[in-house]
């Protein structure tokens, strides 16, 4: 029986988020961070900010406030 493939997530073109600031609030917390955890947290902000940026399209806007997220 062959394998099924893992999926790949879809990296995003840029990066938000600064890691060293992430690492040093999660170590400030007494935590540590996984290697991934930036990457990870940068596709949750680019999705909270494209749906940010669908509502205020829907409301007829081209400016993204606060109320959006």
């Amino acid at each position: 029986m062959a394998k099924k493939k893992a999926k790949k997530a879809k990296k995003p073109a840029e990066v938000l988020i600064v890691a060293s600031k992430v690492r040093a609030h999660v170590k400030d917390a007494g935590m540590m961070m996984a290697g991934d955890l930036p990457g990870e947290l940068n596709c949750c902000v680019i999705g909270c900010l494209d749906a940010a940026i669908k509502r205020a399209k829907a409301n007829g806007r081209k400016t993204v406030k606060p109320q959006d997220i």
